[in-house]
């Protein structure tokens, strides 16, 4: 019970905050509007900025419950820290040394590379912070048996695994500490200089992929972290270039977006978004209305609908729909994870998703990439 209150004050605190900055900046834009004063943009960066710092904190809550969405690829771990050292040298300064030994001949693993790549890093940046002075930094790749007992002690299989460690000359942690380590908003660090989340989110990522982690650390000589991911024989698939945000084009009027959604003020954002973005949009609280629409002789190029929805999904719409409009394209969005809903049966793997909250740059990216598929 002591964790989950930890838990949820954190989450309230931190939220509260964000939502300070939100609703204050919307405000006197508001005020100044009233006034005829439209010199609102640094109001309006201030509230763009706390709701990104908001779902950014949805995000490592969701890491730390294991429920992220993951995109896992076949990782070669020495190319991933390799690629990471330039980025590293920057962030952790002159006053640390950055040290790489990598294993030859390393097992592939299955991961997600972005989450890899964000594990290491937020390491990185913790053991920088316990090297006010400067120290040095170590990241050590290897293969790894892992025996019965040190897998039943880290509840995971018997089997090979690929070892990531990261290790500092910094102040060390004691044995308090440690145990209470990957617990959420747990922080050492002063007011303002963390979130307490960034040891969580690696705890839940590493779960989730199957792994485990572990803290080795001794006061005043320094810690290790080492990460465990399970050995996979796959090959990697040839990857399919993806149209990015910024290369997103938008639509036009020949192009018709019907947007399904119980939420009026998500459905009126998505609507305008669209139009904005050069869609032709009509619009649905639900699906029965999307599908009196339908059968009401309106031509739809393409399916935005919320998948969870009162009296019908919006699977049973897609599936509907699709009955009626066979060359329908359909993206489907929700405040629920992929995996959530994948695991659940309520979309298929591979299905178009994009998982709320999303901003114009993403909307634009996942419309056009199912248009153009």
């Amino acid at each position: 019970m002591e964790a989950v209150g930890q838990l949820t004050g954190g989450i309230a605190h931190d939220f509260n905050n964000m939502l300070a900055v939100i609703i204050g900046g919307l405000n006197l834009a508001q005020r100044r509007l009233d006034r005829g004063d439209t010199d609102i943009k640094r109001f309006m960066d201030g509230a763009m900025e706390g709701a990104t710092r908001a779902a950014a904190l949805t995000q490592r809550l969701l890491a730390f419950s294991r429920q992220q969405p993951l995109a896992p690829e076949t990782v070669d771990g020495n190319k991933l820290v390799n690629g990471l050292t330039e980025l590293l040298s920057r962030t952790l300064g002159e006053r640390v040394q950055l040290e790489t030994v990598l294993t030859p001949g390393l097992w592939k693993t299955l991961a997600d590379p972005i989450q890899l790549e964000n594990v290491i890093v937020n390491l990185a940046v913790n053991a920088r912070d316990a090297m006010p002075d400067g120290g040095k930094l170590t990241i050590e790749t290897g293969n790894a048996n892992i025996d019965a007992e040190y897998a039943h002690d880290a509840e995971i299989p018997i089997g090979h695994y690929v070892m990531l460690a990261v290790s500092d000359t910094g102040s060390g942690m004691p044995a308090a500490v440690i145990a209470k380590a990957f617990d959420p908003f747990f922080t050492t660090k002063g007011v303002g200089k963390g979130t307490g989340l960034g040891l969580s989110q690696v705890f839940g990522f590493v779960r989730q992929s199957g792994g485990h982690v572990r803290i080795y650390s001794e006061v005043g000589h320094g810690t290790t972290i080492k990460i465990y991911l399970p050995r996979t024989f796959a090959e990697q698939p040839q990857a399919i270039p993806r149209r990015s945000a910024a290369m997103a084009r938008g639509g036009n009027s020949s192009e018709i977006i019907l947007v399904v959604e119980d939420e009026e003020r998500v459905r009126n954002f998505s609507t305008e978004a669209l139009r904005e973005l050069g869609y032709t949009v009509i619009h649905a609280d639900g699906g029965h209305a999307a599908l009196a629409i339908i059968d009401g002789g309106q031509d739809v190029t393409l399916l935005f609908t919320d998948i969870v929805m009162p009296e019908m999904t919006g699977r049973q719409l897609a599936d509907e729909a699709v009955k009626r409009l066979p060359r329908l394209r359909v993206v489907y969005t929700t405040g629920y994870t992929r995996n959530a809903v994948v695991h659940n049966g309520v979309i298929d793997p591979g299905t178009n998703f994009l998982p709320k909250p999303f901003g114009m740059d993403q909307l634009a990216s996942k419309i056009r990439e199912a248009l153009d598929d």
